[in-house]
């Protein structure tokens, strides 16, 4: 410190000290006048759960953060071994923790997360995996497992015993999981008390080997994969470990040991702050159950994944943004350990370029932005706190259906978390196909000349099946949001390679540039996103000139694009002279409703707005085009 320098304290700094004290009251005010007298509720969000997002919140006050991870602790940095050829995928784990991973997830072919590929569960398969691979390190190893790899995790331990290593020196959560598999299938050969059995015998084992653990995983990625809320994802994984807590109890280990056996897997999104109130969430809910099973809680061990279903195929490079804003939330959220689903994971195989992505994303916020160096930074914050709490009320609800229901297995069985989650799911729909939410360079922003992206080639393991579909409910079965654009982008590809033209829309501009822009921007877009090729045009005035460019441009649809005042002039006209010019579909970009009947009237069949049905009407529209 400079000779003669003070030690300054935040009262000292009065920086605000100039300005009048803002309130609520001040900025309700400043609000009201940008309504212009719309309804104050127009600001106010919903999750998929109904929880109300208020567009302000105070400083909540008499809050402690949320215990997680250590203090100032990374959490680890886990890299998708998956690829089928075990020597390959030897080599993708040593360049892997050679440049910065700090763990490996051995996804086994039948894994819950494996999504096409997978490791093959075979012995002589770890042991190549595994080649060099310095397990008693440090280094965090999990296992993605079915039932129809489950003798991996057997393999696995025995590799460590064969190769002299102390099983208590090796960090490996197994991930015995029977419940996510027969929720993801819809079925399965064995009754609860069947299962239960298997499980705990082969947790014992594992324990008396001398494995630390956790062994049992309470998977909540199976809901949020198929379309489920963050509610129903919390509570699913309660029901999950609340069941294999029961269960490890039951075989004769105490609650206090059998207490960190189990631990939890949670997709981390790109809704950043739901994101984060869901892994804090957890941790709460957890604790409770903790408490009412008579222990002192113990921080709950959390491994993320970015999520699947955001995942898109088309323009798959905005994945990458999506998988920052996803680990950014759930490291902040106190995760301990996280996986970045590469971006061209939707696509195949990621080659080593997404692979190294995927790693660096993960440095990147480690080193260079210091994440970890703050406990639970969002305590305190109104509005993320408030999240928390709505998120614990209403998943402890649902915990609480599924208990009264007989516990995880028999809510499967009575399609308990399944009708939820359809429910949801019909809803998020419905605003994706609106484009209320949004999934940029898919419904929104696409891009039809993008190039082809690297993956690698492989073929997949092939697994008999596992048992008789003796009992069998309603499955849960992952899915990406983008997948009925991505459709739609398919057909067109498959048009372009057979005709040599994709199906095409003539956007009718109409006026000067200042007029028709906005909406002529609005509806390349619009069509783009299901692969209609936007023809753009200079503006019109003559139906005559219109008519003859909308003929020689070769499509069969158009669409008026301008202002209101110039619809109000031209459209009528320059709708009957495209539909005379052959038109066979004619939309309009806007929504005039006083002048709609007279629109229809001289040939516009169809109007594209913001909150339309995009997906319908990009389906409706290769009616319009296949035979041309």
């Amino acid at each position: 410190m400079c000779k003669g320098a003070q030690t300054v304290t935040p009262d000292d700094l009065p920086l605000a000290a100039d300005f009048p004290k803002a309130t609520v009251e001040d900025w309700r005010k400043l609000v009201d006048g940008v309504l212009k007298g719309g309804p104050f509720e127009k600001l106010v969000g919903k999750t998929y759960d109904g929880l109300k997002i208020e567009p302000l919140y105070p400083r909540a006050k008499g809050v402690s953060p949320v215990v997680g991870r250590a203090a100032a602790a990374p959490w680890q940095i886990i890299q998708r071994i998956d690829h089928p050829d075990a020597a390959i995928a030897n080599a993708q784990a040593l360049t892997d923790l050679e440049n910065g991973a700090t763990g490996l997830s051995l996804v086994f072919a039948g894994g819950t997360g494996a999504h096409g590929f997978g490791l093959e569960p075979s012995a002589e398969a770890v042991a190549k995996v595994l080649k060099d691979v310095h397990l008693d390190a440090g280094i965090g190893i999990e296992l993605q497992i079915g039932p129809q790899s489950r003798m991996a995790a057997i393999h696995v331990a025995e590799y460590v015993k064969s190769n002299g290593l102390s099983p208590a020196a090796c960090n490996i959560r197994f991930g015995l999981d029977p419940l996510a598999a027969g929720a993801v299938w819809g079925h399965s050969p064995f009754t609860w008390d069947e299962i239960v059995p298997a499980v705990t015998g082969a947790i014992k084992g594992l324990a008396a080997l001398g494995f630390k653990g956790p062994f049992a995983s309470a998977d909540g990625r199976v809901i949020h994969d198929a379309g489920g809320s963050e509610v129903q994802e919390l509570a699913f994984v309660l029901a999950c470990g609340v069941a294999y807590l029961r269960a490890i109890e039951s075989a004769g280990v105490p609650l206090e040991q059998a207490q960190g056996m189990v631990y939890a897997r949670l997709a981390a999104d790109a809704d950043q702050f739901l994101t984060m109130a869901k892994f804090r969430a957890l941790r709460l809910l957890w604790a409770r159950i903790e408490t009412a099973c008579g222990l002192t809680p113990k921080p709950l061990f959390i491994a993320a994944d970015t999520a699947w279903r955001m995942l898109t195929q088309r323009d798959p490079y905005v994945n990458m943004l999506r998988a920052t804003i996803a680990t950014f939330a759930a490291g902040l959220a106190g995760a301990n350990a996280i996986t970045v689903l590469p971006h061209t994971l939707a696509l195949g195989l990621p080659d080593p370029f997404a692979r190294r992505v995927a790693r660096n994303t993960q440095l990147l916020l480690l080193e260079e932005s210091s994440l970890a160096r703050v406990s639970d930074p969002a305590a305190g914050t109104g509005g993320i706190e408030t999240l928390t709490v709505q998120l614990c009320e209403a998943a402890w609800a649902l915990f609480q259906e599924s208990e009264k229901a007989g516990g995880a297995f028999a809510a499967l069985q009575q399609g308990l978390f399944q009708g939820k989650v359809a429910a949801a799911r019909k809803v998020r729909d419905a605003n994706i196909a609106k484009r209320r939410d949004v999934l940029t360079g898919a419904s929104e922003f696409p891009n039809l000349q993008e190039s082809e992206t690297a993956v690698l080639k492989a073929t997949p393991v092939a697994l008999a099946p596992y048992g008789e579909q003796k009992y069998k409910f309603v499955p849960l079965p992952p899915i990406r949001l983008a997948e009925p654009f991505e459709a739609l982008r398919d057909k067109s590809d498959a048009a372009l390679k057979a005709r040599g033209a994709r199906p095409k829309v003539f956007l009718a501009n109409l006026g000067t540039p200042a007029d028709f822009t906005a909406r002529a921007t609005f509806a390349k877009s619009f069509f783009e996103a299901g692969g209609i090729e936007a023809l753009g045009s200079e503006g019109f005035a003559d139906p005559a000139k219109l008519a003859a460019a909308f003929k020689a441009s070769g499509a069969a649809i158009a669409c008026l694009c301008s202002s209101d005042k110039i619809y109000a002039e031209h459209a009528e006209a320059a709708a009957k002279a495209l539909q005379s010019a052959g038109g066979r579909h004619i939309y309009l970009a806007g929504r005039p409703a006083e002048a709609e009947t007279a629109l229809r009237a001289a040939g516009v069949a169809g109007f594209i707005f913001a909150g339309a049905d995009a997906l319908a009407t990009l389906q409706d529209v290769y009616q319009w085009t296949e035979h041309v």
